[in-house]
């Protein structure tokens, strides 16, 4: 079962690999990819509000989905996959 399929072994792996490579509290940026619509994308700005978290908003090409990148100061890996 490839990791893709499975949340778990997803997410462990994640928090290895953060641990691993950063000194905790640290700065990590999230990215989404959401349908352009107001709503989706409030919807995740929702998610880091009150966290102090820099949040930058760019729409495809055709104007179908935005990324939503999120720059934040997070505890740690914890906190980080706690928001996904």
């Amino acid at each position: 079962m490839s990791l893709s399929n499975n949340p778990d072994e997803f997410y462990a792996k994640l928090k290895s690999q953060l641990q691993d490579t950063a000194m905790w509290p640290s700065e990590y940026l999230y990215k989404f990819i959401v349908p352009s619509e107001e709503d989706k994308i409030k919807g995740v700005e929702d998610i880091f509000d009150n966290m102090g978290a820099v949040i930058t908003t760019k729409k495809s090409k055709k104007g179908t989905y935005t990324s939503v990148s999120v720059n934040v100061r997070m505890k740690n890996p914890d906190a980080v996959i706690a928001k996904y």
